[in-house]
């Protein structure tokens, strides 16, 4: 009788080996290094990412349709968990999410690879006047942006990216992961996908958030075989850090209407927004970064704006010359957030990708449509902001599951032959056959 088990391929370690010039089998304190356990394998000794990846030309009006894409995303994502969890504090990183889904793209093919492209696009996708923004011109937009984006000593931000492979699975393909090193700096990491595994996965989000998120992962599924994870994180002063008398005892009204007593920070901002349903302001950071917040009109739910909300009125209003001073006031608060991401990604048009008939992942390994899906996309995020400033951390992982392949089965199940022999001479010890069971 047949069975579907997961197939037995040659060595993770030894594919990658071939594909990458590393030996993921490594020698015996390899596994040790960057802080890894001896059941996980750094694979990037000897792959470099290409330094001409991101050496390209921007066009303007390209540039523009990846901005449009992208805030469109943004706000899609951000609805989408707001409306899951109403009641909730809420906090999405489109940015960390984008960039695992990026990541994910650059191994479909097919009709997989088209819904992950729109549902990545929504934008340039749906005008027939515009050419979407395609896996490669995509790549090339979103590394250039991560790596554009400002960090110094009062202001950091960072962003990484890896790939972790369990051993002994599917032959892995050396186009895909050189890809997503070339466009995302992904590290590679060969790994056994046991308890140790799973300490190191922990560990690397907690190191690559700036221990703003310690755990994104409870346990590793039997049939996972891949995780493409991102991990954000953005530890930044206020350009005008409050002073002691800015800081006063105050009221919020929760949205069941009760109030809470909590620490308000007091100060003159120089830019006051209102897009017609909401007012607000921007706070600067001390360097390439802002805080913006908006309060909806009395009469009107935060539920309700966020239906509504139009980031490009905020951004226009943002980027005039004409700004007003206002006094603004914000709470001191501590918010985390964790949601699973594969209902909205299937709503907004990413269907094939989670089926395990449909998913077509052949650019990532040696499969047929169907023989690897994604399983989870897993995003957590965790905010902190006081007096100072605001650190903040966020990690999405996409998990990628095998149904299984059809191996070699023997079932004995009928009348056979059976020996006891010595391992060191392969003789046998016993000889018999089973006519019979009772």
């Amino acid at each position: 009788m047949k069975q579907s088990i997961l197939r037995r391929a040659l060595c993770a370690a030894l594919s990658a080996a071939m594909l990458l010039g590393v030996c993921a089998c490594g020698s015996e304190n390899e596994g040790g290094r960057n802080g890894l356990s001896d059941s996980t394998t750094d694979l990037m000794a000897n792959v470099s990412p290409s330094p001409d990846a991101l050496s390209f030309q921007k066009n303007a009006d390209r540039q523009r349709i990846f901005e449009r894409d992208y805030s469109d995303f943004a706000l899609m994502l951000f609805r989408q968990c707001a409306a899951k969890t109403p009641k909730e504090n809420t906090l999405v990183s489109p940015l960390s999410v984008m960039t695992a889904l990026a990541m994910t793209q650059n191994g479909a093919e097919g009709n997989t690879l088209n819904q992950m492209n729109r549902t990545l696009s929504p934008v340039s996708w749906s005008l027939d006047s515009v050419l979407p923004l395609k896996r490669d011109e995509f790549n090339q937009y979103l590394g250039a942006y991560l790596n554009s984006l400002p960090s110094d000593e009062k202001a950091r931000f960072a962003s990484a990216n890896s790939i972790w492979l369990r051993e002994n699975s599917l032959d892995f393909k050396k186009a895909f992961l050189q890809t997503n090193a070339d466009y995302y700096g992904t590290d590679i990491f060969s790994s056994k996908f046991d308890d140790k595994t799973l300490a190191d996965i922990n560990q690397w989000v907690s190191d690559n958030t700036g221990g703003m998120i310690r755990k994104v992962l409870d346990e590793i599924p039997d049939r996972t075989v891949m995780y493409l994870i991102n991990a954000l994180s953005f530890d930044a002063e206020w350009k005008q850090i409050y002073r002691e008398d800015q800081v006063h005892d105050g009221e919020f009204t929760n949205i069941d209407g009760k109030t809470e007593t909590v620490s308000m920070m007091s100060a003159e901002e120089f830019c006051y927004l209102d897009d017609g349903k909401a007012k607000g302001f921007m706070k600067p950071y001390a360097a390439g970064y802002s805080f913006v917040a908006m309060l909806p009109d009395e009469g009107t739910s935060v539920e309700e704006y966020i239906r509504t909300i139009s980031y490009a009125k905020i951004a226009a209003q943002i980027q005039s010359e004409e700004q007003q001073s206002v006094i603004a006031i914000i709470p001191k608060f501590s918010a985390e957030y964790s949601v699973e991401l594969s209902g909205i990604l299937k709503q907004a048009g990413m269907t094939d990708a989670f089926d395990e008939t449909t998913a077509d992942f052949s650019g990532m390994a040696d499969v047929k449509p169907g023989d690897l899906f994604i399983n989870r996309v897993i995003h957590k995020t965790a905010i902190d902001v006081d007096e100072r400033g605001t650190k903040a951390g966020a990690v999405t992982a996409v998990e990628m599951n095998t149904k299984g392949i059809l191996m070699n089965v023997v079932s004995l199940d009928r009348p056979f032959v059976y020996m006891i022999i010595d391992n060191e001479s392969d003789l046998p010890i016993f000889i018999g056959q089973v006519t019979h069971i009772k």
